[in-house]
């Protein structure tokens, strides 16, 4: 019979251990124990299985489910095994005893122990660790030497005696290290920055301490991850900050360095997608290893020994990558605050997909140790509804499922791949059991998704580049602060759009945006207008155009209209001339030209010929002795008065005024009935100008402003009539 996968599981009232495929039941030799646990684990090498309740610690043989060896310490929180099962490691709560000195509650214990009749287990070493995070001991593979972080050095001991000090890494202000998992005995350590230094990765040989055989030093690095490939070769460095000082992201920067054990690689891993590194993980072939980095969509990639790229996997929301045991399978994720997708990757087989699982939102994810399935799970406190064990196929059909309430932990056996036959692990595909029979019943026909609203003038047309996702073809995601390279959304510098176009390049339907970012129609080096001056120069190029027809039509003279005619309105024309007539005041007061005058006068003349002369006298002042006439007509300049002192200027002024255009405005308060109606029009004719302007620009208008314009040969054709009467 084929050697079956285990796992266990610890809930709120029972722990249990169960015999996945293919028989799917309970260990037969082990009896759940009663009443609630703290925590439970299974050492490296599966052999043992333990669990510290309020009672005690209790542990078992995996194989069979029959306790082994109990410890007597009932406030234990934390369990830990070396790496061959030798010894169980416990940590309790920190206290202080009647005297007031610490309570070594780090404590040492052999995992099986020839005990008296009638005797206790004995303590093989105790320490005082009072910080829960990073609480165990770390050991070599072979178990011969075990190493703590105390302050300023790590201390070095011979597993059987724990009572002495075996050896001493001195290094200042050491925060973290890592002892490699292979053959060879080494040890890294980080030293974070201080007094100006930069941070430092430091990987010794044991026990030669005085000189490190590889080395790295960094800033921006508060904190490390320090992981080691399984052959204790190379060492991946993911180191990260608090405080993002650019202030990109509120979780800090990270970056990826690499370093053999033996000093002849160190480099930093350049990554071509700015964002956070999301997740490292090592190939048990430990010769390559992948990384998902880069804001979302995120980017994953796989890296040789040497850091240089040799597989990119499509961007999508992932933030998990996990190789099988075999090494032959990847499995790419997104958890946590994403959707829950599992990709599987065959790498055997040119990185081709074979699937991909809905996983829900699992918290715990890992492979089986035959590299057939993969176990998901809900946990609490992360998410106390929902919580149960799901069992996934490699090809993506589900095998098992199991659902709890308040589970808190769940874990595979660790077991050897050589300890299962050999075969194909894709085909054939086993027989699920009828929990996942019944689970595919309950679960829902996925609908066909509604999408994203769209406002109703947006419906029917294609979505900005700034509105998709990378992966969907949309514009890169790009974080800076206050560049003008930056969209409102936080995505590149964005293109000129006209509404209904299509924005993707290079194939660029008709009236879609172009390469260089500006919209049909419009000139080079527009881009930089804003939209108000941008409508500006469009009037003013219609006006020119529009010129230009009339004056090809005879209308308007060669020499252009008359300054001050009705291209300009009276108020524009009033502020002019009398800016004009400022322009003189420099002048005698007592002498005016009837040019001056003339460029004083700030009254219009009307278009039925209400007309006054000026009036000369000493001074040269009108009708009303300020220089401002009531009446509207043609200025005709007359001699002036006999025995003036300033004969000469006057008729050189008049003869001047002779060669002037007559001027013929319309009165803005007065003239003839006629004279508002075709004000009236001629806002109306400036008001449809405005709505073809904005129409040629790409704005969609209403059905009443369409309308509007459809009356312009109307209008016009009654401006015109109306102007040949007057």
């Amino acid at each position: 019979m084929a050697v079956p996968t285990q796992f266990a599981y610890r809930t709120l009232k029972e722990i249990g251990v169960f015999d996945a495929a293919p028989v799917y039941e309970s260990l037969p030799g082990f009896k759940k124990p009663e009443g609630s646990s703290r925590c439970s684990v299974y050492s490296p090498c599966g052999r043992y299985f333990a669990w510290a309740s309020t009672e005690g610690v209790s542990v078992i043989d995996a194989s069979v489910g029959h306790v082994i060896t109990t410890l007597p310490t009932p406030n234990v929180y934390e369990l830990g095994f070396s790496p061959r099962g030798s010894y169980i490691i416990t940590w309790e709560r920190p206290s202080k005893d009647e005297k007031g000195d610490a309570v070594k509650n780090l404590k040492v214990w052999h995992t099986v122990e020839d005990v008296p009749a009638g005797g206790e287990k004995q303590v093989v070493g105790r320490f005082v660790q009072k910080n829960q995070t990073g609480w165990n001991l770390q050991y070599t593979f072979d178990e011969r030497y075990c190493a703590r972080v105390v302050t300023n050095e790590v201390q070095f001991y011979e597993s059987g005696d724990l009572g002495t000090v075996w050896n001493k890494l001195r290094a200042e202000g050491v925060a973290d290290f890592a002892i490699s998992p292979g053959n060879n005995h080494s040890v890294a350590v980080f030293i974070p920055e201080r007094k100006g230094q930069p941070s430092a990765v430091k990987v010794f040989n044991v026990p030669q301490f005085t000189t490190p055989v590889s080395q790295k030093t960094f800033f921006k690095g508060d904190k490390v991850q320090l992981k080691w490939n399984q052959l204790g070769t190379t060492l991946i460095v993911l180191a990260q900050t608090e405080v993002d000082k650019t202030g990109k992201s509120y979780y800090g920067e990270t970056t990826l360095y690499v370093l053999s054990a033996n000093g002849g690689f160190d480099s930093r891993i350049t990554l071509d997608k700015e964002g956070p590194i999301h997740d490292v993980s090592w190939s048990p072939n430990s010769k390559e290893f992948g990384v998902i980095y880069g804001y979302m969509p995120a980017k994953t990639t796989i890296f040789n020994q040497r850091a240089v790229a040799t597989h990119t996997f499509p961007l999508g929301p992932r933030n998990t990558i996990i190789f099988s045991p075999t090494g032959r399978f990847v499995l790419v994720a997104g958890f946590g605050n994403l959707a829950g997708q599992m990709d599987i990757y065959d790498l055997e087989k040119d990185y081709k997909k074979i699937c991909t699982i809905e996983g829900g939102n699992p918290s715990v994810c890992e492979w089986s140790p035959d590299s057939k399935y993969i176990l998901t799970a809900t946990t609490s406190p992360r998410l106390r509804v929902d919580n149960g064990i799901r069992l996934w196929h490699v090809g993506g059909g589900i095998m098992y499922n199991q659902d709890m309430v308040e589970l808190y932990n769940v874990a595979w056996r660790p077991q050897q791949f050589e300890s299962f036959p050999s075969g194909d692990l894709l085909n054939p595909v086993p027989t699920p059991h009828s929990s996942a029979l019944a689970y595919l019943g309950t679960v829902k026909t996925p609908s066909k998704p509604a999408g994203a609203y769209r406002p109703p003038g947006a419906r029917g047309t294609s979505t900005p580049l700034h509105f998709k996702r990378e992966d969907e073809g949309g514009a890169a995601h790009i974080v800076s602060n206050g560049t003008s390279l930056v969209g409102s959304n936080g995505f590149g510098k964005q293109r000129r759009q006209v509404p209904g176009a299509e924005t993707i390049e290079p194939s660029l339907p008709p009236g879609a945006a172009p390469a260089n970012g500006a919209a049909p129609g419009t000139a080079e080096g527009d881009e930089n207008l804003s939209k108000a001056a941008l409508k500006n120069k469009k009037k003013r190029e219609a006006k020119k155009a529009k010129d230009a027809e009339a004056k090809a039509a005879g209308l308007i003279p060669e020499n252009g209209p008359a300054p001050g005619g009705e291209n300009r309105s009276p108020e524009r024309r009033d502020r002019r001339e009398h800016q004009r007539s400022r322009s003189k005041g420099q002048q005698d007061n007592n002498v005016r030209t009837p040019s001056q005058q003339r460029y004083r006068s700030n009254t219009y003349q009307s278009s039925q010929g209400r007309s006054q002369d000026i009036r000369q006298n000493g001074n040269g002042y009108g009708q009303n002795g300020n220089g401002h006439h009531n009446g509207y007509g043609q200025h005709q300049p007359q001699a002036p008065p006999a025995g003036n002192a300033n004969n000469l200027s006057l008729n050189l002024a008049a003869s001047r005024i002779q060669d002037a255009p007559e001027l013929s405005v319309t009165s803005p308060g007065g003239g003839s009935p006629n004279a508002k109606k075709l004000r009236g029009l001629q806002k109306k004719i400036r008001a449809i100008e405005d709505l073809e302007m904005r129409l040629a620009g790409g704005e969609k208008l209403e059905d009443t402003q369409m309308k509007k314009i459809g009356t312009k040969s109307s209008v016009q054709a009654e401006l015109t009539s109306l102007e040949a009467e007057g």
